[in-house]
């Protein structure tokens, strides 16, 4: 999923029931390949123009990807300057990305991964420039039946809410102790299939059945939802016995999709990439499963520029999409036309790279 949340009328998302036991060794990080982290936290600043992702292929403000961007930086604990102009940069856009542009509208998704990136980066979602994400984060959370808690958005363009969108909800209406954070995080709960994997869509608001067993979805496309699920739901403080089972259960799955060789597949369309791989590598380090991190790091590590590739070498540190991104690099560089995805598998992927540091670990 090369997009797994975009602002305007284009928002998209971009294991058995078993509970998986994971412990932990006592064995500290060792010192390693921190250099592979931070050349990727020094390329994916590089990218930002004044705190703001620009696409300069369609010429505008990627408010979205400047959100993973920071969130990426944050997760490593590198470039916390940057995080802190990304904030600046959000707070005069509050607007313009989560209600596209519409006077009346409000995209949900947005407004939550907002809301979420505020917490996580120690800012005021209740004032946040000059505007009250609670607030309005809460207004777009269903309050009826059968569909209480769902996020909806409201636009003349349709209901893009989603189980991405609905994560980031439940962690930041939990961070701030909000009456919504419940149903929010019930409804997105109900997403979970029986497998293990979290749908993207939802039911239609009206239908008499809201969760995954009236319609399971696919779950090829699995990975990126489920990943990005998991690490929402590992940031909510004391979180209850049915938001620990649904994390192991999630976590479960996404190792039994696991390639031998560390990848994941990101669905028919996308196949083996580093965006699936890191999201799904950093959710596994996260939840403690760091051998089978460690596995997706070497993979997402063999995808990244060093200072040797001609080509690249100005770029060290981007994590390309897939191998062929890869090569394609090597021979052309990154321009305008593939410089956006470049930055896309860099955000999503290089948090898993400190999974290169852990060892001795049991799953």
């Amino acid at each position: 999923m090369k997009h797994p949340l975009t602002r305007g009328a284009a928002l998209v998302a971009g294991a058995a029931a078993t509970t998986l036991a994971v412990v932990a060794t006592a064995t500290p990080a060792v010192a390693g390949p921190a250099d592979k982290q931070q050349a990727a936290a020094g390329w994916l600043a590089g990218q930002l123009d004044g705190g703001v992702a620009v696409n300069e292929q369609y010429e505008f403000n990627d408010y979205g990807l400047s959100i993973d961007t920071g969130l990426a930086l944050r997760a490593q604990g590198l470039k916390a300057r940057k995080v802190s102009k990304i904030s600046a940069a959000l707070a005069e856009a509050v607007d313009s990305y989560t209600t596209g542009g519409e006077a009346d509208g409000a995209y949900s998704g947005a407004t939550a991964k907002l809301a979420s990136f505020v917490v996580r980066t120690g800012g005021d979602p209740a004032d946040f420039g000059g505007v009250d994400l609670v607030e309005r984060l809460e207004g777009l959370v269903s309050t009826d039946a059968p569909s209480e808690g769902r996020l909806q958005d409201r636009s003349d363009y349709g209901d893009f809410a989603n189980s991405i969108g609905q994560s980031f909800a439940a962690q930041a209406l939990h961070a701030v102790g909000s009456e919504q954070a419940a149903p929010v995080t019930s409804y997105l709960l109900q997403q979970q299939c029986e497998a293990g994997y979290f749908r993207l869509s939802f039911a239609a608001v009206d239908a008499d059945e809201q969760g995954c067993d009236a319609a399971p979805g696919d779950p090829d496309q699995g990975a990126d939802v489920t990943s990005l699920v998991v690490l929402n739901l590992l940031e909510v403080a004391d979180p209850s016995a049915e938001v620990a089972a649904a994390i192991d259960d999630a976590t479960a799955w996404l190792v039994a999709q696991q390639s031998d060789g560390g990848a994941f597949d990101g669905g028919p369309d996308a196949g083996v990439n580093s965006n699936s791989t890191g999201l799904a590598g950093w959710a596994l380090g996260d939840a403690g499963l760091c051998g089978k991190a460690q596995q997706a790091a070497q993979w997402v590590k063999k995808q990244q520029a060093g200072g040797r590739d001609k080509a690249l070498g100005v770029e060290k540190g981007a994590i390309a999409y897939d191998r062929a991104a890869f090569l394609q690099g090597k021979k052309q560089g990154i321009g305008v036309d593939t410089r956006d995805q470049w930055h896309r598998a860099t955000a999503q992927a290089a948090p898993a790279l400190e999974n290169l540091r852990k060892v001795e670990c049991k799953a």
